[in-house]
C-alpha cells in the first residue's frame, strides 16, 4: 500500500474513532498538531511517514478517557497499522513514540529518542498553549467539571505522574503546572520560536485575568 493510502486511511480511522471526543482532544487537535508537524519538519532530517502517523495516532485512545490506561492506544495504533500493512519498524517507532509523547507531569524519564518524537511531541505542545492552549485548557477543566480559580488552592510544580493524573486543581493552576512549563522543554529550533509568542500570549493573559478577578481592570 503506499505511504499516501495509508495516511488517508489512517485519517479515516482517525475521524472516526474522535467523532464523539472531548473538544481539546477532536479530530481538529489532530488536525492543528498535523499542522504544525509540517511545519516544524522542514527544518529537520526525518521520516515524515512516522511523523505523520505519530500525530495522526497520538491520541487514539489517550488514557485520560481510559481511566488512566496507557496501553489501550498503543494498541489500537498497533492493531490499524498492521491492517494497512505497514512495516514493523515504523509500527514500532510510532508506538514509542505514542508512548512517550505525553507531559504526565514533567518528571517522567523519557525511555525513548528520536527526531520524529522530538517533531511530533513539539507540535503537540504548541496546541497546549497560546490562544488555542487557553481554550482547550478551560474546554478540559470544564468537561471535568473544575473550578476557575480558587485563590487558596496553591499550583503544584514537579507533581509526580501519579498526583499530575489524579488532579482535581482549578483550572488556572493548569498554567502553572504544566502550559507555562512547556516553553523550556521545545526540543526543536522552530517548537521554540513558535512557543516563545504563544508562551508570552498567556503570560498576558494571565495578567489579565488576575486583573479582572480582583476588580482592577
Amino acid at each position: 500500500m503506499s505511504k499516501t493510502s495509508v495516511i488517508e486511511n489512517t485519517i479515516q480511522f482517525v475521524k472516526d474513532s474522535l467523532k464523539n471526543a472531548e473538544g481539546g482532544h477532536d479530530w481538529f487537535h489532530i488536525q492543528r498538531v498535523l499542522n504544525n508537524s509540517r511545519l516544524i519538519a522542514r527544518g529537520e532530517t526525518c521520516d515524515m511517514l512516522v511523523v505523520e502517523l505519530g500525530v495522526l495516532l497520538h491520541d487514539i485512545a489517550d488514557s485520560k478517557f481510559h481511566n488512566g490506561d496507557e496501553s489501550v492506544g498503543p494498541e489500537r495504533a498497533e492493531r490499524f497499522l498492521k491492517s494497512q500493512e505497514v512495516s514493523q519498524e515504523v509500527i514500532d517507532h510510532v508506538i514509542q513514540i505514542i508512548r512517550n509523547i505525553s507531559f504526565k507531569g514533567g518528571n517522567t524519564d523519557q525511555k525513548f529518542s528520536s527526531i520524529e518524537l522530538d517533531i511530533v511531541q513539539d507540535a503537540d505542545r504548541l496546541d497546549a498553549i497560546g490562544a488555542i492552549g487557553i481554550a482547550r485548557t478551560f474546554n478540559y477543566g470544564g468537561y471535568k467539571g473544575r473550578a476557575l480559580y480558587d485563590p487558596e488552592i496553591e499550583p503544584k510544580l514537579n507533581m509526580t505522574k501519579e498526583e499530575y493524573k489524579a488532579s482535581n486543581a482549578p483550572t488556572i493552576n493548569h498554567f502553572y503546572e504544566k502550559l507555562l512549563l512547556l516553553k523550556d522543554r521545545m526540543n526543536t529550533e522552530t517548537g521554540r520560536r513558535i512557543a516563545a509568542d504563544r508562551h508570552a500570549f498567556m503570560v498576558e493573559y494571565l495578567n489579565q485575568f488576575y486583573a479582572e478577578w480582583n476588580g482592577e481592570a
